[in-house]
């Protein structure tokens, strides 16, 4: 009985926690030899369960820390997304304000190009009644001469003899009357449409333009609305001209806005120099300092060449540089917008595939030299 009662001792939870009951150690070595067998059978029995509980409380463990890691990510992923659809939004709205930036600089930029092709035309008006003045003054005179002509036609037919050397005197001075009437009529159609083609919106088209021709009239028609602004302005003006370029493909509108930017700086160069000299020194004589502007033309290979020369204020170095920048300016307000040069530069270099160059000395001149290819050799 003392073997079956230390047999079925009850071994409890503490005593598998803290170590093997004394009952069980007792009960283990009254069993004899055949007690080893069992009791390594009940030991590893009892230390596999310990083992498995170990185990599964560490399993759960890691079961735990791994729904943790996963929900820590998925509350990543969703701060993550929400983060991105705020970018995105963010962006969206980004964009959409840079376009709007973008098309009101588009819509300021044609306001301000507009406001500078006025101003320039402004500049022209006075030279414009000027170029006008001269072939109207014509037209009237030889119109005239035309009627008292007439006249004595008239009374020369009515006669009962006619003098048929007389009679064909007056019809041959009426003729050349009339030829000049018919030329200086046209001139003044040259002129205006010429201004009217100059105020249009540039079609960005390019066509067979004489370059001598346009470069002339708007040196004339700076000059002359200098003069009627200042009567006391007077300058010498030289030109040479290549007579061998012919006509070239360009924009008469774009181009005709280069020559007529080129030209009032010069023209206001040698005028504020002018003014210079003189309030330097009241009493000298105007002998000392001749303003001068000298516009050439010339065909190097398959390139054309235009130089506009004045002997005015010249450009310091430190500006040089800035000179083509959009709105810099050296004149007063009022005076300048400071695009003229920037618009000229885009015109040649980007509408024209050529070059715009400046050759300057402070105080003693100024030289703008236009390069354009001329495509007409190669068709």
């Amino acid at each position: 009985m003392r073997f079956l009662n230390y047999g079925i001792t009850p071994i409890g939870y503490n005593d598998l926690k803290y170590g093997i009951s004394p009952y069980f150690i007792d009960a283990f070595f009254n069993f004899g030899s055949i007690s080893i067998p069992i009791g390594l059978s009940i030991f590893m029995a009892i230390q596999g369960n310990e083992t498995n509980k170990a185990l599964s409380k560490q399993l759960a463990e890691n079961e735990s820390l791994k729904n943790k890691a996963i929900d820590h990510e998925r509350e990543k992923q969703l701060i993550l997304a929400n983060q991105n659809e705020t970018l995105e939004k963010q962006v969206s709205e980004r964009t959409a304000e840079l376009h709007k930036s973008i098309e009101t600089l588009k819509s300021t930029q044609s306001q301000l190009i507009q406001s500078e092709k006025l101003a320039s035309l402004g500049e022209l008006t006075a030279g414009v009644a000027h170029e006008i003045q001269n072939p109207l003054n014509f037209v009237k005179n030889f119109s005239e001469l035309s009627v008292g002509i007439a006249q004595d036609l008239n009374e020369e037919l009515s006669r009962p003899e006619v003098d048929k050397v007389y009679v064909e005197e007056l019809l041959h001075d009426l003729t050349q009357n009339q030829e000049k009437i018919n030329h200086h009529g046209k001139r003044i159609a040259s002129i205006v449409t010429g201004m009217l083609h100059h105020a249009r919106t540039s079609t960005g088209k390019k066509e067979p333009t004489d370059l001598n021709a346009l470069v002339d009239e708007f040196l004339r028609l700076s000059y002359h609305g200098l003069r009627a602004k200042d009567s006391s302005f007077n300058a010498k003006i030289i030109t040479q001209f290549d007579p061998t370029i012919g006509k070239i493909d360009v924009v008469s509108q774009d181009i005709g806005r280069v020559f007529l930017n080129l030209i009032n700086n010069a023209f206001y160069a040698v005028q504020l120099r002018a003014k210079n000299v003189k309030s330097a020194d009241p009493t000298s004589k105007s002998e000392l300092y001749e303003p001068t502007v000298t516009v050439s033309t010339q065909k190097i290979d398959n390139t054309i060449v235009v130089k506009i020369n004045d002997n005015g204020t010249g450009i310091p170095n430190a500006i040089k540089a800035k000179i083509f920048q959009p709105f810099f300016t050296t004149k007063p307000t009022g005076d300048g917008t400071g695009l003229g040069l920037s618009l000229s530069y885009d015109i040649i270099t980007k509408g024209h595939d050529g070059s715009l160059d400046l050759i300057s000395k402070e105080g003693e001149y100024t030289e703008f030299i236009i390069s354009i290819p001329n495509n007409q050799e190669t068709k």
